[in-house]
């Protein structure tokens, strides 16, 4: 087949992206640095978090190139003006709220040590937009997805990936605090916010979103699929005493501790040969797990607890899931519900 040459004079679009310039890299200054230094120490931020916060910075910095201003001596209408860009370009008003709270974040920060006067961003909020109902599974399909074996599959991997999906749907884990998990608990652990599970109090021990740590209660399910994956974890590395295998109680091929990436890949490769129409993630199943709990118990605040909600009010998105699933019910079953108006 012949190949389609471009017109003469017009180069191609690869040839286009090859003497294009790449974009310039955004040059933090030395304050911003201080900035991710301080929450990558001070606060034990998550290496996903970190990097968010970093971009937020990098997009202020070039908010405040491109209209000539010191990071540093950015006024409140700035601020709102990078607010309206940002809407109009089409990002959404929660997007807008995140980078937000990471500039206030900075200038709280450059405020007490003494850099600005005050903090532009304090009072700057997000364009309203409607809140997305957090995506869950039904029952039948969590049931199905925490009971799915392949027996076919490599044993190892069919051990580590079931306790996984056990401890995220059975506990309500973020995916943070699996991947966080150790085999025992040690000082050194609990120095480095790490948690473990206690198969003696039937508890998962974890280091969730503000520094703070919760348990959760360990079912049945759950701890039968974590053990029998500890059966297993250290075999291929010649023993639990080996070398190349770290504290984590989920481990990848080489031994080492398994990434957030490397879990939302797994989950999503096991759903679709699970024979699920929706692509599993690990908040889906969190989110699972909370629908499920409080559609059974009704008790908003256990299952607050058990989530590690700060504010009841991000748990309480979770009673528009129950309403929703008690509407299409009564949409399903009532004989009331598919009769017609009369004109």
């Amino acid at each position: 087949m012949a190949t389609k040459k471009a017109a003469p004079g017009k180069p191609s679009s690869a040839r286009i992206a090859e003497i294009s310039p790449a974009p310039a890299p955004v040059v933090l200054p030395p304050q911003a640095l201080r900035y991710l230094e301080f929450v990558r120490v001070e606060k034990r931020l998550a290496g996903r978090t970190l990097t968010l916060y970093t971009l937020d910075l990098e997009k202020l910095v070039q908010f405040a190139a491109a209209v000539n201003v010191p990071l540093l001596e950015l006024q409140n209408v700035h601020i709102r003006r990078f607010v309206a860009q940002m809407h109009s370009g089409g990002r959404s008003g929660r997007g807008i709220a995140l980078i937000l709270s990471g500039w206030r974040g900075f200038f709280t920060w450059a405020a007490r040590q003494e850099l600005v006067p005050h903090n532009p961003v304090q009072d700057v909020r997000a364009p309203k937009s409607a809140k997305p109902l957090p995506k869950a599974l039904g029952v039948d399909d969590a049931v199905q997805f925490a009971e799915f074996d392949q027996p076919n599959a490599d044993p190892w991997l069919e051990a580590r990936d079931s306790a996984m999906v056990e401890l995220l749907y059975g506990c309500g884990l973020r995916v943070g605090e699996l991947v966080g998990l150790d085999v025992i608990a040690t000082a050194e652990a609990h120095a480095q916010g790490r948690g473990w599970i206690d198969f003696d109090s039937s508890e998962a021990h974890v280091f969730g979103k503000g520094s703070k740590r919760r348990s959760v209660p360990l079912g049945s399910a759950a701890a039968t699929a974590v053990r029998a994956w500890l059966d297993m974890r250290s075999g291929p590395f010649g023993g639990d005493q080996s070398p190349r295998l770290e504290p984590a109680l989920f481990v990848g091929r080489r031994g080492a501790r398994l990434t957030t990436q490397s879990v939302w890949l797994r989950l999503r490769e096991r759903s679709q040969v699970a024979g699920l129409t929706t692509p599993v993630h690990p908040h889906m199943l969190r989110h699972s797990f909370a629908s499920h709990l409080l559609q059974s118990s009704g008790d908003l605040r256990a299952v607050q607890e058990m989530l590690g909600h700060a504010n009841i009010s991000t748990t309480q998105v979770y009673t528009r899931l129950d309403f929703l699933h008690l509407a299409q019910v009564y949409d399903a079953a009532h004989p009331r519900a598919k009769r017609k108006s009369d004109d």
